[in-house]
């Protein structure tokens, strides 16, 4: 369900005046138009009544779901990249392959920049956001604020879209039909471990960073700033 944001002009606000609690101002992405943040109820989201672009939806579900899933996504992570993503069999040879030792292939075959893509794209920025998202959710679930939250999550949002582990599964899984054709080869832990990562993944990614504002001052967190999500956009 959709319903429409209420519309708030800057003009009319006392001087350095800030919504508390729930109801906040925030600034529609697409034509900046204020708005007051009110509190929506489960399924709901809020649109801009300027131009009909999404400002925020209900978050509370996903939200007590998060620290859950990011630490079941850093439990498959490090599956993934220790156990073998696919076991080949050829003429009696049999070769194990795991991500890193993709990487290492990669850049053995003189490709470089190729294998800094990867070893980034698959491994450093998505083990950067769980570490960070672990930093900030272990101390918001005891009501505390940790330290730096306004620039990781900050971060956060600029380093997300580099994590393209989806992607490699989808080339590991088109490389391993093509092999099948000459030789056997057996799907490993990691290559399960991987699909389970990227629905636990996808699950993650559909939450805004910037909402931990929202559920920072919404559990009376100590020591929460007069600021809101637009801050760490």
């Amino acid at each position: 369900m959709t319903i429409p944001g209420h519309s708030t002009h800057q003009s009319g606000l006392p001087p350095r005046a800030r919504q508390q609690g729930e109801q906040r101002l925030l600034a529609c992405e697409y034509c900046d138009a204020l708005h007051t943040r009110v509190a929506l109820k489960p399924g709901e989201r809020a649109a801009c009544v300027r131009c009909g672009g999404a400002l925020y939806r209900d978050s509370s579900r996903l939200y007590r779901r998060l620290l859950p899933l990011v630490l079941t996504a850093s439990i498959l992570f490090l599956i993934s990249n220790v156990c073998p993503i696919v076991v080949m069999e050829l003429k009696g040879s049999r070769t194990e392959t795991t991500l890193w030792g993709a990487v290492q292939a990669l850049y053995s075959d003189d490709m470089a920049i190729v294998a800094m893509l990867v070893f980034a794209t698959t491994f450093l920025f998505p083990l950067v956001e769980m570490l960070l998202m672990c930093y900030l959710l272990v101390p918001m679930a005891r009501h505390r604020k940790p330290a730096g939250f306004e620039r990781i999550v900050r971060g956060i949002r600029q380093t997300r879209p580099w994590g393209m582990i989806e992607v490699f599964m989808i080339g590991v899984l088109v490389t391993v039909v093509k092999l099948s054709t000459i030789a056997q080869v057996l799907p490993g832990v990691a290559l399960w471990s991987f699909g389970a990562l990227v629905a636990v993944l996808a699950a993650i990614l559909s939450f805004d960073p910037r909402e931990l504002w929202h559920h920072l001052d919404a559990h009376g967190t100590a020591g929460v700033p007069p600021s809101g999500p637009d801050a760490a956009s």
